[in-house]
């Protein structure tokens, strides 16, 4: 891999920034990690998903009512992703280390790996956000285009339009395809993956294994393999579309830039931060129902500047941020709504999908 630093010699903006935050929580004398607001989302989604298996698997009903249960069940699983699971992995869930990566297992059943997951999100994309050739996130060329430094193929004519059966299906190739990828591979994307214990590797295949019963043995047992397809299929559907969307609105838009790198070394000229800021973007904030169940991520900018800061902190440091941005001459990319975050972000897949 490439290595690739930033420009910190002369940081200016993150300290004042960093110093107005810890400011922020000193004077209000609360603590970084989440509390109550993120306990009673805990308490209430876990046992709805529970809820949701329960019902499709054990109580007759309509073959319509079960679809609709499936699909609002994978809604549920993406946003126990995106609240629970997100900040636990991050370490922003608790001060306790246990109860965070206790909780970071939720990713484990919803068929991932908390263990790589932490390296791909946690090291590589938070560090390198929408750099290309190091941000795995955006490593899907040729099958997508999504910053104009990537190769360009005739069928990218018409990537706004399928570029959503994409998003889909996502999870299923994670689930069942990128994740064996990166263990046997040993690599995310270009960048090594760090070596594993044993525990590691027994956490790996006793949760692939335990997703296979729970997901797919037991239920074919139950109800059928005809009704597990369906079912299994609707679920995995609204879930990856869910995860896909969120974290397409926070970088792949208009408001947002790119860098690339190659073989060769490379110096971005910018402070880490204020990298951050300009391949980072905000939408909706202060729509209270969007915030609950994308568990902050539509001030995607606060986590990435403060990731090991829970999430149920970032409305009021959104107010920090784009002050100091504001001081520093800095655009804080930040979108009103999230049909406008969504018209930009396929607006920006159409023209990266005109031929250069």
């Amino acid at each position: 891999m490439a290595k690739v630093t930033f420009n910190n010699k002369n940081a200016m903006f993150f300290p004042a920034l960093k110093s107005a935050v810890e400011e922020y929580f000193k004077s209000n004398n609360i603590k970084k990690t989440g509390n109550w607001k993120l306990y009673i989302k805990t308490a209430i989604l876990l046992p709805v998903a529970v809820a949701l298996y329960v019902s499709v698997l054990f109580i007759s009903m309509p073959a319509a009512i079960s679809v609709t249960l499936c699909a609002i069940l994978g809604f549920i699983l993406a946003s126990i992703g995106f609240n629970v699971m997100h900040d636990a992995c991050h370490g922003s869930y608790s001060t306790n280390n246990r109860v965070n990566d206790t909780l970071g297992l939720t990713l484990n059943a919803l068929g991932g790996n908390a263990f790589i997951w932490k390296q791909k999100h946690n090291i590589i994309h938070h560090t390198y956000t929408n750099v290309d050739g190091l941000d795995d996130d955006i490593a899907k060329s040729p099958l997508m285009r999504q910053c104009s430094s990537q190769k360009w193929v005739p069928m990218h004519r018409i990537q706004h339009i399928y570029v959503v059966l994409i998003y889909a299906i996502s999870s299923f190739a994670w689930v069942f395809i990128m994740d064996f990828v990166k263990y046997l591979s040993r690599k995310v994307y270009t960048t090594p993956l760090q070596p594993m214990k044993l525990t590691d590797h027994m956490v790996f295949w006793g949760s692939k294994v335990l997703y296979v019963v729970f997901y797919i043995a037991l239920p074919i047992v139950l109800v059928g393999w005809q009704a597990w397809a369906i079912g299994f299929t609707v679920m995995h559907l609204v879930m990856g579309f869910t995860l896909a969307i969120v974290f397409q609105l926070a970088h792949v838009v208009e408001e947002t830039e790119f860098e690339a790198v190659g073989q060769d070394a490379r110096v971005i000229e910018n402070e880490w931060a204020i990298h951050q800021i300009k391949t980072t973007a905000n939408f909706a904030p202060g729509h209270k129902l969007i915030s609950w169940f994308v568990g902050g991520l539509n001030y995607q900018v606060e986590h990435h500047l403060f990731p090991r800061i829970s999430h149920v902190h970032y409305p009021a440091l959104s107010k920090i941020v784009a002050a100091k941005c504001a001081e520093h001459n800095l655009t804080y990319n930040c979108i009103p709504t999230m049909q406008g975050a969504v018209v930009s972000h396929f607006r920006f897949m159409k023209a990266l999908g005109a031929k250069p």
